[in-house]
């Protein structure tokens, strides 16, 4: 789940070597992943009203679904 996060990040931001991407398990099998970027680059993450955040999350869980899992996206400021 982390590669998918990474992957729509670093071709979403300008500067791709400074996206930082984490990922926590829970006793449960939650998974969660932590997006971090470079401050200049965080609106095109979010995008407009959160369009960019809200489809990355969908996509997550659209992924943690077909695993049996559940999944949770935090962006970092």
């Amino acid at each position: 789940m982390k590669d998918l996060i990474e992957h729509i990040a670093k071709s979403l931001v300008e500067k791709p070597a400074e996206v930082v991407i984490s990922e926590e398990v829970a006793a449960d099998g939650s998974v969660l992943v932590k997006l971090a970027a470079a401050p200049e680059d965080m609106g095109r993450i979010i995008g407009k009203q959160g369009r960019n955040a809200k489809a990355m999350r969908t996509l997550l869980n659209a992924k943690a679904t077909r695993e049996k899992r559940r999944a949770l996206l935090q962006i970092m400021e």
